[in-house]
C-alpha cells in the first residue's frame, strides 16, 4: 500500500496533495507554517506536527521546499521517523553540486533519496500535467515510474546523474525567464509600431522558433568559430532598429544584448559573427 507524506505545502505542494487526495490516496502533510495545511486537512489530508511525525508510516515522502538549506534542515528533521526503504523524492529547485553531495551522503546512509524537480505550475500539480525530471538508476526509475506518472504529465528519466536533473531545472527556468523577457520586447516593438499584442504574437504561428532551438543551441555551443554568417555590426544595427521601433515602451532583454554587442565591437569584434557578443 502506498502511504504518502508531503512536506512543503506552498502553492505547488498543495496542488500535488489535492491531486493525490482526488485519486484516493491517504496523504500526511507538514509545513513550517501550520496554517498552510488547514485547507488540505479539510480536503482529507492529515496534518503532522513535525517532519518526523509526518513520515513515520510513509512509503513515499515528497519534498516541495524552497532550496538547499531548507531541504537539508527538513531531511535532518524527518530522519528519526523515516521507515526503512521509504523513498524521499525531492521536487525542490536546488543547486546541482549540493544535490549531488546530498544524494551521495544520503544513499551512503541507506536513504533512497531521488532528485525529481518539476516544470509544473500549481494547476499542473492539481491536474497531473507538466513535466517531472528524475535523476535515478534505471532500477529506481522503474520502481517509481507509476507513482510519479500519476502526479505529472510526463516523467523524464535522465539517468543516474544526481546533479543533472537539478541542472536541467535551472537551465529550463533560465530559458523561461529569458523567453519571457524577449517576448516582452517583441510586444514592445509592436506597441511602438502600433501593432496589437495578439497580432504580434501571430508571428510565432508561422515562424516556429521552438523548432530552431537545437540549431541555435549548437551555434551557441560552438561560438563564432568558422566564419561570420551574420556580422556583429549588422546585428547591432538590427538591435538599434528594434530599440527605435519600441520607442517609449520598455524593453528588458534588448538593453543587455545591446550593451554586450557594444563591448564586443569596442574590442574589435565587429566583423566577426554576431555570436562574438556572447564572449564579452
Amino acid at each position: 500500500m502506498t502511504r504518502i507524506a508531503l512536506l512543503g505545502t506552498g502553492l505547488l505542494g498543495a496542488g500535488f496533495v489535492e491531486n493525490l487526495l482526488a485519486k484516493g490516496h491517504a496523504v500526511t502533510v507538514w509545513n513550517r507554517t501550520a496554517s498552510k495545511t488547514a485547507a488540505l486537512v479539510e480536503r482529507g489530508a492529515t496534518a503532522a506536527a513535525d517532519p518526523a511525525a509526518a513520515v513515520q508510516n510513509a512509503t513515499h515522502v515528497h519534498l516541495v521546499l524552497s532550496e538547499d538549506p531548507v531541504v537539508d534542515e527538513v531531511v535532518a528533521a524527518l530522519r528519526p521517523g523515516l521507515p526503512d526503504g521509504a523513498w524521499v523524492i525531492d521536487h525542490s529547485t536546488n543547486l546541482p553540486a549540493k544535490v549531488a553531495a546530498r544524494y551521495a551522503g544520503l544513499r551512503a546512509e541507506g536513504v533512497r533519496y531521488v532528485p525529481a524537480p518539476v516544470f509544473m505550475s500549481p494547476k499542473d500539480a492539481r491536474n497531473a500535467t507538466g513535466l517531472m525530471v528524475v535523476s535515478a538508476t534505471d532500477t529506481d526509475a522503474a520502481a517509481l515510474q507509476d507513482h510519479l506518472a500519476a502526479m505529472t504529465g510526463k516523467v523524464a528519466h535522465v539517468g543516474d546523474q544526481p546533479a543533472l536533473a537539478a541542472a536541467y531545472k535551472l537551465a529550463g527556468n533560465s530559458m523561461y525567464f529569458a523567453l519571457t523577457a524577449a517576448l516582452n520586447d517583441v510586444l514592445a516593438i509592436g506597441r511602438g509600431t502600433g501593432v496589437e499584442d495578439a497580432t504580434m504574437l501571430k508571428l510565432f504561428e508561422f515562424w516556429k522558433i521552438g523548432g530552431a532551438m537545437p540549431v541555435i543551441g549548437e551555434h551557441v555551443s560552438r561560438g563564432d568559430r568558422g566564419g561570420a554568417s551574420f556580422e556583429l555590426t549588422m546585428a547591432r544595427k538590427d538591435a538599434r532598429l528594434m530599440h527605435e521601433a519600441a520607442g517609449v515602451n520598455a524593453t528588458v532583454a534588448l538593453p543587455a544584448v545591446i550593451a554586450a554587442m557594444d563591448r564586443a565591437i569596442a574590442n574589435g569584434a565587429g566583423s566577426r559573427d554576431f555570436l562574438a557578443f556572447l564572449g564579452t
